[in-house]
């Protein structure tokens, strides 16, 4: 099993930037790829981004491609988001979630996730 703790959300002006980190324990971190998704009141879980197991291959929401930058450190056992030029609609909860498949975007394909972080950005 692997725990995953999301951390770094927070207020900020549209925009802003802010840092999202997720630290997981548990299983060998580095044998899963990790995604990022998020979800705002009244809506769907989204994909928002993932990085493969190495942290060769990273993969975008069009929403968000060019502003948000994944990465993962495995001697640390983190992945990061770093969530440039924010919007007020990318005020959601966003959660960090380890598989060991392939199909990055689909919530389905993740066995494991953390509690979430909260991102507000006003406007």
């Amino acid at each position: 099993q692997v725990q995953l703790v999301e951390s770094g959300g927070g207020l900020v002006q549209a925009g802003g930037s802010l840092r999202l980190s997720c630290a997981a324990s548990g299983r060998t971190f580095s044998n899963y790829a990790i995604g990022w998704f998020r979800q705002a009141p009244g809506k769907e879980r989204e994909f928002v981004a993932a990085v493969s197991w190495n942290g060769r291959n990273t993969y975008y929401a069009d929403s968000v491609k060019g502003r948000f930058t994944i990465s993962r450190d495995n001697a640390e056992n983190s992945v990061y988001l770093q969530t440039n030029s924010l919007k007020p609609e990318d005020t959601a909860v966003y959660y960090c979630a380890a598989t060991t498949r392939f199909g990055f975007i689909a919530t389905s394909t993740y066995d494991y996730w953390g509690q979430g972080t909260q991102v507000t950005v006003s406007s």
